[in-house]
């Protein structure tokens, strides 16, 4: 980079450089959430008292906990933890778990409240035509639930993609690592750097929330399934 980078460079070096490790950390972190809040939630609603606690104790803890010290528990606290993978990639293979344990914990709420708002007629209506409980949940109550869940969902995706950042802290070169390396090499542009780190954010998760977020909760309002 050149002495005295302008903004469309810094701009331009962020997005290359960081964007995708931020991307890929969001989606792996979302997707394992994704699969841990569902297993979560129905064992909730459906799992009986043991499982329901054990579930809501997972929340408890798993909410309590900052992210950044997830990070470093699975990044560096428990060696042999990742045994199998090369050095190099085990502070990634970290932070991932520590996305999806964390976002798991919350997604369970997501999904939990969704399946919760379902009305419970519909569950004994589909027993009632001859299905099964997980023929019912599968082809009636979840699908319903899935399009209840988006609104939250899409603030879950943007406070992923937050959290993410905190990659930085075991060397993994997201979008924030990239800016500060970037403040590293010429101070007098912090300011600058990290202005531009805060506006790639926000074009990032602004977008998504309004779109996915407010849209979707005004349309499950019009089909009477959602507040408007």
């Amino acid at each position: 980079m050149s002495d005295n980078p302008d903004f469309p460079t810094i701009f331009f070096y962020i997005l290359t450089t960081g964007l995708p490790a931020t991307l890929i950390l969001t989606a792996v972190g979302l997707l394992l959430g994704f699969a841990l809040g569902l297993s979560l939630a129905l064992m909730r609603v459906y799992g009986g008292k043991e499982l329901g606690w054990l579930a809501s104790g997972y929340e408890k803890l798993f909410r309590g906990i900052p992210v950044l010290v997830l990070i470093f528990i699975f990044a560096f606290g428990i060696p042999g933890l990742f045994w199998y993978m090369e050095r190099g990639i085990r502070p990634l293979a970290g932070v991932f778990l520590a996305l999806g344990l964390r976002s798991g914990a919350y997604q369970s709420q997501i999904f939990r409240g969704a399946i919760l708002s379902v009305n419970p007629g519909q569950m004994e209506a589909a027993r009632a035509l001859g299905m099964n409980r997980f023929q019912a949940f599968r082809h009636v109550v979840f699908p319903q639930a899935l399009r209840l869940s988006v609104p939250s969902w899409s603030n879950e995706y943007a406070v992923v993609i937050k959290d993410s950042s905190f990659a930085y802290a075991v060397g993994i070169v997201e979008m924030t690592k990239a800016g500060l390396d970037i403040s590293g090499n010429f101070p007098q542009l912090w300011a600058l750097t990290m202005g531009v780190v805060a506006i790639l954010y926000f074009l990032f998760t602004y977008p998504v929330t309004r779109i996915f977020g407010e849209r979707q909760t005004k349309k499950l309002g019009k089909l009477g399934m959602g507040g408007g």
